[in-house]
């Protein structure tokens, strides 16, 4: 029984199914039903957005159920994009995608998909005929799978030949819609050349009546109205279609993963824009902030890295390196960066370094950093920021000038050896920047820098420094593709104009439209026989004209398409360590290509050199090959080129050609200088390599002839003029209104002499030493160091008036403190001396005024005559002769009128006694010196250094009184 029961069910059901099926034939068989109706009925019924979790709303985007897309595509390197190709089938579609495909994935090791109509119609499409409605569809479907692929950070090209605008436009608004990156291609080829082309034999077969309604035969096609890229690859060579659309990718920053700061330049390392000037408006606030911070000298080299670094040209650095990152440097050539905190290291190189701890997930992306960023200190300015208290300094120029804040400082040892060894790899004492780092003090201060306004040297260059943020600004002015960088450290001939121009050739032949140069000359620190900054600079500016190329000569530049910008960082002489910060550099302001000739960065050794004495350091090959498999280096192209030759026949410079050497002549740097130091004036008729050899005469062309007039100018008064020899500051004087300057400050000529009423008076001579005859306890101090500078200031004893003039060193350079910043005035005592006859414990008077070190608030104007307090004294044994230094208190200060003698000054300024007797022994030795010593450690009584200033004024009055015991070229007034 149960068994006909289940045969009679089974019965039924078969029945209903005949009966079931019958109906959805006869349904789907209408000749009204329209399946694209249908779909878009269903569409338009269904929400854009699915709910995906519970932190995003209905219907709208659901972008917070992911992962954030600018993390995402930091972490990736790069960035999601739907690159949708379309035109008529054989327009190179699918042959270009795949192509680029190859390229991004191997070369630039990019994630990159191709969808196209074959790969999407074995599959998702695989259910889809070519009716209008179909076509469509197979958009629709193809969009929506480009926008997951491009929300995940894929590369993805589209190949399809999408005929109808409509559709594609509803594809770009559906990206819109979800903030992705969408841009249409339009493979611009004829219809005749594709029938040509014919690839799969389709338009044969459309030709013979085999297939109908074929797209741009005898079915429409719509072409783009806007399309971001028109393609007419039938004119190109598939290798120049893809460079097209690489050049596309990389203008809008799709290579990278932050979204670089200016379109269509290369990104600094980590990501932003460094700009470390604190805002105008924060200005005051921070200058009264460092007035009460510890201050820490800078030298002249130190300045320009800290304008480097602050400027944004060693991006991502942020000020002066601390000790990890140092490390980083010098064993890897390169930082560990983390710029969107995907790793939660986002801020690692601007943590106090930590031996101790490390973190479990480490940075993932290295960026070029092969050179020491550091600022060395003394003991003198170590111990006074840890007597202080405070996390953070000022940073003061040798001039006296507060240019910046130090925040959260690390203190570490200055490891000299390590860091030569490591960054310079010769051995080598008498190369000039290993000289300077072993003259440099014990100690490093490591720390993030906020610079106090923009840095100026006011040496008549200021107009050709920009920052990083400014030349990338400049160069999108220029509308500029793609920027060049070409540096240089020597007067540019025609030569270097040849390989300038070249590079250019070369980027329009990879399709860029508007190459723009970057002509970068070195502006920081540089070695004494190299051509100074101001020669160059103006030897730049006269080969830039205002031409079209056609029209320029073979020696000129067209200020079209160049841009002289000063590159400040110091030159470190450190060959193949260093051309890689070159490169970095001027990628970080936005060059995409670098030019690298032979031994970048390189010199001769000297005599000291162990291995390498009057030859060169680095092998001339090396730069430019460690430059090309360098870390870091971050898709940096590179443009090499090799030596030219002045060829005769054309009277330009260029590449030797085999068949004709006799027609080359070479120009090597020592000839090209002896012609101009001997005022070589240009060659006519017939010349040949001996005569250019012999000095007798410049090949025309060689140079434009206004840039030859400066090169002469420089080379026949070499020793003569005053020259720019490299950024140097060049500042006004803190001088007292009641003086009368003459000459450049900072010069061995300055002289500044001290006025009384409207005459001119000798401070020595002139001036009393009592304000008042009734308060010997209060003296006339005369400022020659206002407090913070470092130039030697001295009123001299043999001119006439006793100016306040420089010393100078023993090669005839002016004369700074190096130990630290002062945190006093310094000055002298008029009608006193110190009488080298007048001996005491086998150690004579030093033959100058009494020496007056003032421990009030802020710099006191050089040269004024100043009301100062007498709190005591120390007497220094100085190479043989008593040098003693009167310690006082201006009337003016606040705090005179509470203090007594020094002892009191180090109750309220703890620590005043220490610093003073740290300073006037120790302040020789960082320039080799030893230590001097005290006639007593502890300081003079009040009014036992009253009784000192007494006793040298009496040797003063014994002085004018009779001029024989005195040195014969003293100067005394009438």
């Amino acid at each position: 029984m149960p068994y006909c029961i289940g045969i009679t069910a089974l019965l039924a059901i078969l029945y209903v199914l005949s009966r079931t099926e019958a109906g959805i034939r006869d349904c789907y068989t209408m000749e009204d039903f329209d399946i694209g109706a249908y779909r878009d009925q269903q569409l338009a019924a269904s929400p854009p957005h699915i709910i995906e979790c519970a932190a995003a709303g209905e219907g709208g985007s659901q972008e917070k159920c992911h992962l954030p897309r600018p993390l995402r595509y930091s972490a990736l390197g790069q960035k999601g994009i739907t690159l949708w190709m379309t035109g008529l089938s054989g327009s190179g579609k699918s042959t270009i995608a795949a192509a680029l495909e190859e390229k991004l994935v191997l070369e630039y090791g990019k994630s990159v998909y191709r969808l196209d109509g074959d790969n999407i119609r074995t599959g998702l499409n695989r259910d889809l005929g070519f009716s209008d409605a179909d076509r469509a569809e197979s958009v629709r479907r193809v969009g929506e799978l480009s926008t997951l692929f491009n929300d995940a950070g894929v590369i993805t090209l589209v190949g399809l030949v999408s005929p109808f605008r409509a559709d594609r436009d509803a594809v770009r608004r559906r990206h819109e819609d979800m903030g992705l990156k969408f841009m249409e291609v339009l493979m611009d080829v004829p219809l005749d050349v594709v029938k040509k082309r014919d690839p799969k034999g389709l338009y044969a077969k459309v030709d013979k009546g085999e297939i109908k309604g074929f797209t741009g035969v005898d079915a429409p096609y719509e072409p783009p109205l806007d399309a971001e890229l028109y393609l007419k690859n039938y004119e190109m060579t598939i290798e120049e279609s893809v460079n097209v659309m690489l050049r596309l990718l990389q203008r809008e920053g799709v290579l990278e993963g932050p979204e670089p700061p200016v379109k269509g330049l290369p990104s600094p390392d980590g990501g932003e824009i460094v700009d470390l000037h604190v805002p105008e408006h924060e200005l005051p606030a921070r200058r009264l902030e460092a007035e009460s911070l510890p201050k820490a000298l800078l030298t002249d080299i130190d300045l320009n890295w800290l304008q480097t670094v602050g400027e944004g040209w060693a991006a991502p650095l942020k000020g002066f390196m601390r000790e990890g990152t140092l490390l980083q440097t010098l064993h890897f050539n390169s930082i560990l960066v983390d710029p969107a905190n995907t790793t939660g290291n986002a801020n690692l190189n601007e943590k106090k370094t930590d031996f101790a701890h490390f973190t479990e997930v480490p940075p993932r992306d290295r960026v070029s950093m092969s050179v020491p960023i550091v600022l060395p200190a003394t003991d003198y300015t170590k111990d006074l920021i840890e007597a202080s208290g405070k996390k953070d300094i000022a940073l003061v120029t040798k001039h006296g000038k507060t240019v910046a804040i130090l925040r959260n400082v690390e203190i570490y040892a200055n490891r000299k050896e390590e860091i030569v060894t490591r960054c310079f790899g010769v051995i080598d004492r008498g190369h000039p920047y290993i000289k300077h780092i072993y003259n440099g003090g014990d100690w490093l201060l490591g720390g993030e820098v906020e610079l106090l306004g923009r840095i100026r040297y006011n040496d008549g260059l200021d107009q050709y420094r920009f920052t990083q943020k400014e030349l990338m600004e400049k160069f999108a002015s220029m509308g500029a593709d793609v920027i060049y960088a070409f540096q240089t450290r020597n007067p540019t001939h025609a030569g270097h104009a040849y390989l300038m121009r070249n590079g250019r050739e070369q980027l329009l032949a990879k399709g860029y439209k508007n190459p723009v140069l970057w002509l970068s000359p070195l502006g920081g620190w540089t070695k004494e026989d190299d051509v100074p900054l101001d020669v160059r600079v103006k030897q730049h500016v006269a080969i830039m004209k205002d031409k079209d190329d056609e029209d320029l000569a073979p020696s000129e530049l067209s200020k079209r398409w160049t841009v002289m910008a000063i590159w400040p960082s110091p030159m470190i002489y450190a060959g193949p360590t260093e051309v890689q910060f070159h490169a970095k550099s001027r990628r970080n302001a936005g060059a995409s290509y670098f030019v690298v000739g032979r031994d970048p960065a390189g010199m001769k050794g000297s005599e000291l050199a162990e291995f390498s004495p009057d030859d060169d350091l680095y092998d001339g090959d090396h730069g430019r090959y460690v430059l090309q498999t360098s870390p870091g280096i971050g898709g940096l192209g590179l443009l090499s080129f090799q030596k030219v030759k002045y060829d005769r026949t054309t009277q330009s410079m260029r590449l030797p050609d085999p068949e004709r050497p006799q027609d080359f002549i070479s120009i090597s740097g020592s000839t090209m200088r002896a012609l101009a130091r001997n005022g070589a004036r240009w060659c006519e008729g017939y010349f040949d390599q001996a005569m250019v050899d012999a000095r007798e005469c410049v090949p025309p062309g060689f140079m434009v002839p206004a840039g030859w007039d400066i090169v002469c100018d420089y080379y026949q008064n070499i020793d003569s003029k005053t020259w720019v020899p490299y950024s140097l500051p060049v500042p006004d004087p803190h001088a007292d209104s009641h003086t009368l300057p003459h000459a450049q400050y900072g010069t061995e000529d300055f002289t500044l002499y001290v006025k009384e009423g409207s005459k001119t008076a000798s401070p020595w001579h002139d001036l009393q030493l009592y304000p008042s005859e009734h308060m010997r306890d209060v003296v006339n101090l005369v400022t020659e160091i206002p407090m913070y500078s470092t130039a030697k200031m001295e009123v001299q004893k043999s001119l006439a008036s006793n100016p306040i003039k420089q010393d100078l060193n023993k090669d005839g350079s002016v004369r700074f403190y190096t130990y630290g910043t002062p945190f006093f005035n310094y000055g002298m005592l008029p009608k006193t001396w110190e009488d080298p006859g007048v001996v005491v414990d086998g150690a004579g008077g030093d033959n100058d005024p009494l020496d007056v070190m003032e421990i009030g608030e802020g710099p006191l104007p050089m040269g004024s005559v100043v009301s100062c307090k007498v709190l005591g004294a120390f007497t220094l044994i100085d190479e043989g002769e008593t040098d003693s230094k009167i310690i006082c208190i201006r009337t003016s200060d606040p705090l005179a009128a509470r203090v007594s003698d020094v002892y009191d000054l180090d109750r309220h300024k703890p620590g005043t006694i220490s610093r003073i007797r740290q300073w006037l022994k120790r302040y020789k030795t960082s320039d080799g010196k030893p230590e001097n010593s005290l006639a007593r450690e502890e300081p003079f009584t009040p009014q036992q250094a009253m009784d000192l200033i007494e006793e040298t004024h009496a040797r003063w009055e014994a002085l004018v009184g009779n001029h024989e015991i005195g040195d014969a070229d003293f100067w005394y007034s009438e």
